[in-house]
């Protein structure tokens, strides 16, 4: 299965098309979740201290499909499934806008057209979004097996965010998590803590 970036939110209605600055493709993130994952799935039993160099490139988004296969092997038939309910979702969208009583023939068409143009680059982000979500719960599920209490990372604001979607899945399952930034040796650094 491949991925690639795609690009900001798209904001589709019967004028245009624009993007929403500030919600960016969750592609961005794949590098920096697979650091967190190849941390977290660590032999810590023969290796107390794992410590790895970050090379936050693009070969990490294979890596880490790669890896989340070795741990779910249905993964790629999940994001199908999830996928193929995204479709369904896009077609509502179209029978929903032809039902409008409220918009004119030219505005229905026009709405429609501009959905159907932007139909792949929605379907790729939302794949995009859906193995971002598989990495953070396949992450989540780990630190509950292992009983992780503690991952030091350097602050790179995409691993804040990263780290604060795993917060968020974490406390949904009724683990108290803890993110904090520290600094030593004028370096800034991300501690994230859970009760387990």
């Amino acid at each position: 299965m491949k991925f690639e970036y795609v690009g900001y939110k798209p904001i589709i209605n019967q004028h245009g098309v624009s993007f929403k600055q500030g919600k960016d493709d969750k592609y961005i993130y794949l590098p920096f979740i697979y650091e967190i994952l190849d941390a977290v799935n660590s032999d810590y039993d023969t290796n107390k201290n794992h410590s790895y160099s970050i090379k936050i490139d693009n070969s990490n988004i294979d890596k880490l499909y790669k890896q989340l296969l070795s741990l779910n092997p249905d993964l790629e038939n999940k994001i199908n499934l999830e996928l193929e309910e995204y479709k369904k979702h896009i077609q509502n969208k179209y029978n929903e806008i032809e039902n409008r009583h409220n918009m004119n023939e030219i505005e229905k068409y026009v709405y429609i057209n501009n959905l159907k143009s932007m139909e792949m680059y929605r379907i790729n982000r939302a794949k995009n979004k859906i193995f971002y979500y598989a990495a953070v719960y396949a992450i989540a599920n780990l630190i509950k097996i292992k009983k992780i209490k503690k991952l030091e990372i350097p602050f790179n604001e995409k691993f804040w965010h990263t780290l604060k979607t795993l917060q968020g899945v974490l406390s949904a399952e009724r683990v108290s998590c803890n993110l904090v930034t520290y600094e030593k040796d004028n370096s800034i650094n991300l501690i994230f803590t859970t009760n387990l």
